[in-house]
């Protein structure tokens, strides 16, 4: 529609509202029209088909029209409560869903983690896309609440900055690990220290 004449989108700005007032919503049910109204808008069609509706509105006389019109109204709040129970339903549903995939993550003080290599994206020079995103591993130094902790390297120095726990994942040692304590028992000692 507005493609060749872009410059005349202004023009088109009443009809576009009029098409988005009188269209159904899903989320809702009803129209933002009948939500305002309590009842649909008659479409000019509508006048030129005379649809069932015009045909009943026709037959009227002026305090029965009056009559319908109040009857609509009353019944109006009952619509928009329906109507906000279905939005708040729809937000429950969205939010069941999304829950599902969120894991819980907390740790406690001692134990062992990676941290997230922040701002998210940093290339160390020369490794270029082949740049950790992790490092570490820390131990948790303090749990400070609301998914914040305070780490300490593995020397015993404490990260001054806390951190949120979304920005760390649990350390498991890795075959590696293993064969250097098993080879040099004084690693093991150290990182028995180093937790207590």
């Amino acid at each position: 529609m507005l493609e060749k004449n872009p410059k005349q989108w202004h023009e088109k700005l009443s009809e576009t509202l009029w098409a988005y007032r009188t269209s159904k919503r899903e989320a809702t049910g009803m129209t933002p029209y009948a939500l305002t109204y309590g009842h649909d808008a008659i479409l000019p069609m509508e006048i030129a088909v005379q649809s069932l509706r015009i045909a009943h509105q026709h037959e009227l006389v002026g305090e029965d029209y009056n009559q319908a019109m109040l009857l609509e109204l009353e019944g109006l709040d009952a619509s928009r409560i329906d109507t906000l129970n279905k939005l708040l339903a729809g937000k429950q549903a969205v939010s069941r869903a999304y829950n599902k995939r969120v894991k819980n993550k907390s740790f406690e003080e001692g134990e062992i983690v990676w941290k997230a290599v922040l701002p998210l994206g940093t290339h160390i020079a020369g490794y270029g896309k082949w740049s950790p995103t992790w490092e570490g591993p820390f131990v948790i130094n303090q749990v400070l609440g609301l998914g914040a902790y305070r780490l300490q390297d593995r020397d015993g120095e404490v990260h001054a900055a806390p951190i949120n726990g979304k920005w760390l994942k649990k350390f498991y040692p890795t075959m590696w690990d293993s064969q250097a304590v098993q080879t040099d028992p004084g690693i093991e000692i150290e990182r028995i220290e180093t937790v207590a």
